[in-house]
């Protein structure tokens, strides 16, 4: 076992939670993400005892991304390291608390296994041996089995590991391709295998070669597993979980418990006496673009589903079960924070368990609720939720950030072209100066699902780091949760529903508009960009409005009648927009701004990896084709080897150096 001590975290909780000390002196600069260290996939022991998570960094060196397991106590005095070298991922305690597992392919280029560590000392274990392309698992509560999810056929067609010539690709399903998963073949559907412990057998749980089966959890007398089961049907059958019940023994025969909408991201929860299931539900399959996922529970005998977020109106994740079984608590998003909640079985009101705040995660147990929480000024950490007040238990970018002086945050309030209230937030440079006018960057989160928040997000492409990166180099950054953003209920977020790039765009101008109305963005030197929808609408405003004189456009499309079978969202515009040729004229006005590229007059920067399925880079290079055939100037970059969310260090710091140096070049710097 590594150990590697923080501080006494009694030490940090000024600088984890406060503005930035009298030390500040330096803005966030692109080489800061050598030192970025973000926290995801918390766990909480049994007992309540101490937490588990995942911390990954960026190493200079390999030009890695690597995530290395830690735990601390709940006393909030020591925090371990107890992984090194390869990434490790899917953390959880042994049901007895005594160990701690991990996924992790080690050496590199081996098979993902699992590995487990005893918390008392030692090396981590190797405990399977497979062939397939284990993703996931749960320990089962006597820790005597583990259900996984695995692809026997060793994983998608696109992954060729083992040396062999490749094959052909086999698809026969309406949803084929997926961002970082390629090409979704037979192998690529991952089923569920029963693993005993003590002997290393393993067997197969569910064998149908036409379902993807993922999600197990344990009934708290280890006799069932429910999981969800994808039939992998047509049209008729997409956008919907099937969650299903099978007894925890080879050769046991499945049973539905429920259908339902899927939601954003799934989780079932046993209650303590293993009466009912948690889960979370979606909406039909035309608002899978906007889904705010709700919260309910199924009486597991007769099938029977009780709502329990359905009044709320707002999204829910990471529901936990209370000791007692008689409530559950969650995160809500909500109006740019996510605040921690609670809500009783028995039909009491919500309860908010703590002030404005950004939780991304939340965990539960034996009476104690940890989460991963960031502010304006401090990215994610763990913290222990007490009585409403947060009490940290790490501080792994403590250090850095006290180097740092970052920009004040601000929320607005105003009005679209139509009378809509948007709100949102406002970013100063941390010299700002009253009276004068500031070159301004209009930053826009992606989506639509999804809202510019108080935090500071140091994964995939959080907006605002990215604000503050623009904020601490001279400019004013605006965030706008434009028309389809969630945090504001389902009317707000269902607004744009089959109109993209209309309403988005008058609230995002109406929000240009308030800050030079504010004295504060000089209309002579506006900005603007994005990523993924970020791109997508920036490209939708500067063919809609030639004020911009600088624009970024990360992973966006302005066509999207070729993005139609090249990306992975045929189920969301088969519902949404129905088939082009169907909707021709439908999916021409959607595709504005390839087809009017004429409009164009701003200087744009693109880019995107090559892997990207999620929003394919053609999109960027049609557009880049379109600017330079016009005599725009616009620059196209590649990122090799990449997906939709960049995980190479030195494209990171590549990156947000060219965001800088293109708005420097055409807006003249700072002020």
């Amino acid at each position: 076992m590594h150990l590697k001590r923080l501080l006494p975290l009694s030490l940090v909780v000024a600088a984890s939670l406060a503005p930035a000390s009298v030390q500040a002196a330096r803005p966030l600069n692109p080489e800061d993400w050598f030192r970025f260290q973000a926290l995801s996939d918390l766990k909480i022991s049994p007992d309540g005892a101490a937490v588990a998570y995942l911390v990954t960094s960026y190493d200079r060196e390999s030009d890695e991304s690597r995530s290395a397991l830690w735990t601390a106590n709940w006393a909030g005095d020591e925090s371990v390291q107890l992984t090194r070298g390869e990434s490790v991922s899917e953390p959880r305690f042994s049901p007895d608390g005594r160990y701690l597992s991990f996924l992790s392919a080690r050496p590199s280029g081996d098979k993902t296994q699992l590995w487990v560590l005893d918390r008392r000392g030692g090396e981590p274990r190797q405990l399977t041996h497979l062939t397939g392309e284990l993703t996931s698992y749960e320990w089962s509560p006597d820790g005597q089995r583990i259900v996984l999810v695995m692809h026997a056929g060793g994983g998608s067609a696109n992954a060729k590991a083992d040396g062999k010539a490749p094959q052909p690709i086999v698809i026969d399903a309406l949803q084929f391709k997926a961002d970082r998963d390629g090409y979704l073949d037979a192998a690529s559907r991952s089923h569920l295998y029963l693993f005993d412990v003590r002997s290393g057998a393993c067997a197969a749980l569910t064998a149908d070669s036409g379902r993807r089966e993922s999600h197990p959890a344990w009934s708290p007398d280890g006799e069932q597993i429910a999981y969800v089961s994808d039939p992998m049907k047509g049209p008729e059958r997409t956008a919907i979980d099937e969650i299903d019940l099978i007894a925890g023994r080879a050769g046991a025969t499945p049973r539905r418990l429920l259908m339902s909408w899927s939601p954003n991201n799934q989780r079932l929860a046993w209650s303590p006496d293993g009466a009912r299931l948690a889960f979370l539900q979606g909406a039909e399959a035309k608002f899978n673009a906007y889904i705010m996922d709700s919260l309910a529970t199924v009486d597991v005998k007769s099938g029977e589903v009780r709502a329990l977020t359905d009044r709320l109106d707002r999204a829910v994740f990471s529901p936990a079960f209370a000791a007692d079984g008689r409530s559950l608590e969650f995160a809500v998003e909500d109006d740019g924070t996510q605040y921690p909640a609670r809500v009783t079985l028995a039909g009491a009101p919500l309860e908010r368990l703590g002030g404005p705040m950004v939780v991304h995660e939340l965990a539960a147990a034996a009476g104690h609720t940890a989460v991963l929480v960031s502010t304006d000024r401090s990215p994610v950490e763990v913290y222990a939720l007490e009585e409403g007040r947060l009490r940290p238990l790490s501080a792994h970018n403590q250090a850095l950030f006290l180097e740092l002086q970052l920009g004040a945050v601000e929320d607005i309030a105003f009005r679209s072209r139509d009378g809509t209230p948007v709100h949102g937030q406002l970013v100063k440079p941390p010299d700002y100066v009253p009276g004068r006018r500031y070159p301004t960057i209009l930053w826009i989160h992606g989506g639509p699902n999804g809202q510019d928040d108080h935090s500071l997000e140091l994964q995939g492409y959080g907006p605002p780091l990215e604000r503050q990166l623009f904020a601490t180099h001279g400019y004013v950054v605006l965030a706008v949760n434009y028309r389809g953003s969630s945090g504001r209920g389902a009317k707000f977020a269902r607004s744009i529903l089959a109109d993209w790039g209309h309403k988005e765009v008058e609230d995002l101008l109406a929000g240009v508009d308030y800050a030079v109305g504010l004295g504060l963005a000089d209309p002579a030197r506006l900005g603007v960009g994005g990523w993924s929808y970020g791109g997508l609408l920036t490209d939708y405003l500067i063919a809609s409005d030639t004020r911009f004189k600088a624009a970024i456009s990360g992973a966006g499309s302005g066509n999207q009648l070729s993005t139609y079978g090249t990306d992975q969202y045929v189920v969301e515009y088969n519902a949404e927009l129905g088939p082009p040729w169907r909707n021709p004229a439908l999916w021409l006005k959607v595709s504005y701004p390839f087809f009017h590229a004429d409009r164009i007059r701003t200087p744009t920067l693109f880019l995107g990896g090559d892997r990207d399925f999620n929003v394919p880079v053609a999109g960027g290079e049609q557009m880049y084709q379109a600017l330079r055939t016009l005599g725009v100037p616009a620059q196209l970059i590649v990122y090799p080897g990449e997906y939709h969310v960049l995980t190479r260090p030195s494209f990171l710091v590549d990156r947000s150096r060219r965001y800088l140096d293109w708005m420097d070049k055409h807006l003249g710097g700072q002020p």
